[in-house]
């Protein structure tokens, strides 16, 4: 075969970028609908209606109204009770669904030859994640009478959903968007660092925000920018070791949720700053500011879910909204990838 004519081993056909491309954006998009669904279902507390789970057996809804009012939970009405289970049957099986239009597809791709080195790299370590993500999808049952899910689990669930997407998204927009050709100046180090850094600040606060949510701790203090009277509470500090409060402490758990959401945003502000002066690569510049936008709007909906004590819809809206945070983060970091060194 002419060389000239050779396909190459490390890169896609157009064909195959653009199928793998647009198969990952929709896979990226599925992990969205299941953590905003996930989020409502902690919201509501309907992860507590089905505290166990099995692959094949979970799959089936109870059939009788004999297996209804076995299963329904002491306090609540037999429809109140159904409404819950569903909602947390369809979290689950959405996310069964997801990994179907992943594995199935990412078979058919690898055996076509769609896949790269970097990209099959890449591809086998979402597949990872995403089974040890879905190895975490029993909840935890406390000792106590009333069933209640760990904030440590909810925190690792969420933390591997974030990363799954991240991956997934990461992963499509190199499919889509070429790197760029650009002179790296010292300026646009710094300033790539720095834009790696808000992502990172993003992330840690969206983790924080699962510890918020698994200890209700959103429903203490109702105040801002004060907690109380108080700018450092007197409780911060409650348990012993002082490590546990962080984690399992309601009032220090949101008083480090409050101090990563202002660090982000300042951070992302800063950053905004730094770049207006520069030519950046590709659409960076839009990046730039859009995540200036979405990062006010994101902390203004953190603060109004607070004063009006966690309403479900808005606190639903706050987590969709750090993951909008993190996909222009990620954007913004795609687009200021190290240049191409031309040959």
């Amino acid at each position: 075969m002419d060389a000239s004519v050779a396909p190459s081993s490390t890169s896609l056909s157009p064909q195959g970028t653009k199928i793998t491309g647009y198969w990952l954006l929709g896979c990226a998009g599925m992990v969205i609908g299941s953590v905003v669904l996930g989020g409502v279902t902690r919201l509501t507390e309907s992860g507590l209606s089905m505290v166990d789970w099995h692959l094949i057996k979970g799959m089936k809804p109870p059939r009788t109204q004999d297996e209804w009012e076995r299963d329904t939970n002491q306090g609540i009405s037999l429809t109140e009770f159904k409404w819950i289970w569903y909602m947390e049957y369809a979290h689950r099986m959405w996310g069964r669904i997801v990994g179907v239009v992943f594995y199935l597809p990412a078979a058919y791709f690898w055996y076509k030859g769609y896949f790269n080195k970097g990209l099959k790299i890449r591809i086998g370590g979402l597949m990872g994640w995403y089974m040890v993500k879905s190895g975490l999808d029993e909840e935890e049952i406390s000792e106590t009478e009333i069933p209640r899910v760990s904030q440590y689990r909810l925190a690792a669930h969420l933390t591997m959903a974030f990363l799954l997407y991240s991956g997934l998204f990461w992963c499509a927009l190199c499919q889509f968007i070429p790197r760029s050709k650009y002179v790296m100046t010292p300026q646009l180090k710094k300033l790539r660092m720095l834009a790696h850094t808000c992502k990172g600040f993003i992330g840690f606060t969206a983790v924080s925000g699962a510890f918020v949510a698994g200890l209700d701790a959103g429903l203490v203090y109702n105040s801002f920018p004060k907690m109380a009277d108080r700018w450092i509470p007197s409780d911060l500090l409650a348990l012993e070791p002082a490590w546990r409060n962080f984690f399992e402490n309601p009032t220090a758990t949101q008083f480090v949720h409050r101090i990563l959401g202002t660090t982000t945003v300042s951070s992302v502000a800063i950053l905004f700053l730094l770049a207006s002066p520069l030519t950046l690569p590709g659409r960076a510049n839009l990046a730039v500011k859009c995540l200036l936008g979405v990062s006010a709007a994101q902390v203004s909906l953190g603060i109004a879910t607070l004063l009006w004590y966690v309403p479900t819809h808005l606190a639903a809206c706050h987590q969709a909204g750090a993951l909008t945070l993190l996909t222009v983060a990620l954007w913004l970091t795609n687009e200021l990838r190290k240049p191409l060194v031309p040959k």
